[in-house]
């Protein structure tokens, strides 16, 4: 593997992926942030993306476990604003790749995303690396909370059943990923014969570091900026991924 073509026209990259799916079987995709950006969800890295927009404090700041610890108003409050997205629908991409897993061509999804639109869109095997806005856990009783229900709520949620803090389940910077989860997705990633990667920077560890458990016939890379994992690629795709998948 390694050292592949580039492709950036996006009617060639479709007509790419559609013979590449007709000729193989066994596919896993393992996508980032790029997935939802046509479903109205930002980034965090592009030049739109939420590190490159001002706040009170760093986004990187008020993701992480400690802030949601001191800060908690703070941390709800960029939680509502900017990690729910009530009205996001799946884009092209899901759609396509849940059609995949339906015709048994994909047989799973591991997403570094927390927006649920994999499944909003039919997949069902979904390895969520970062969790979900979609489950909020009293961590007192264990009561599961929608992110709906969450947008209805004021300044710090707690339970009404016991009254214990809400957190969300997603894996906040301190946090380490669910064991079972990356065991699911490891498993996925090494016994798939194509693995495509989609709109993700390949740049934050341990997520980054799944696609060196591929060891299947072709690793594809459909992002629009260069990742430092090209050079391990068989195809490299920098389109943007909605139209990419249109086939």
């Amino acid at each position: 593997m390694g050292y592949g073509k580039r492709i950036d026209n996006e009617v060639e990259a479709a007509e790419t992926l559609s013979k590449l799916v007709a000729s193989t079987n066994n596919g896993v995709f393992f996508g980032g942030a790029g997935v939802s950006t046509a479903s109205g969800i930002p980034d965090f890295r592009s030049v739109d993306g939420l590190y490159h927009q001002h706040f009170a404090y760093p986004p990187e700041t008020m993701l992480s476990h400690a802030f949601y610890e001191t800060h908690p108003e703070e941390f709800f409050d960029f939680y509502r604003t900017r990690m729910i997205a009530p009205d996001a629908q799946p884009n092209q991409a899901h759609r396509k790749l849940a059609e995949l897993e339906r015709k048994g061509w994909l047989s799973a999804v591991v997403t570094q995303n927390i927006d649920g639109l994999h499944q909003k869109a039919g997949s069902q095997r979904v390895y969520e690396l970062h969790g979900s806005v979609h489950r909020n856990i009293c961590q007192q009783c264990g009561a599961v909370y929608s992110a709906e229900w969450i947008l209805s709520t004021e300044g710090v949620p707690s339970c009404p059943h016991c009254g214990g803090r809400i957190k969300p389940d997603v894996v906040l910077y301190g946090e380490a990923l669910d064991e079972q989860v990356l065991a699911g997705a490891v498993e996925a990633i090494a016994s798939c014969d194509v693995l495509i990667v989609g709109g993700t920077s390949l740049v934050v560890y341990p997520a980054a570091g799944l696609v060196h458990y591929f060891s299947g016939s072709k690793l594809v890379i459909v992002n629009r900026d260069p990742t430092p994992q090209d050079d391990m690629a068989d195809l490299i795709i920098s389109c943007d991924i909605a139209r990419a998948f249109s086939f």
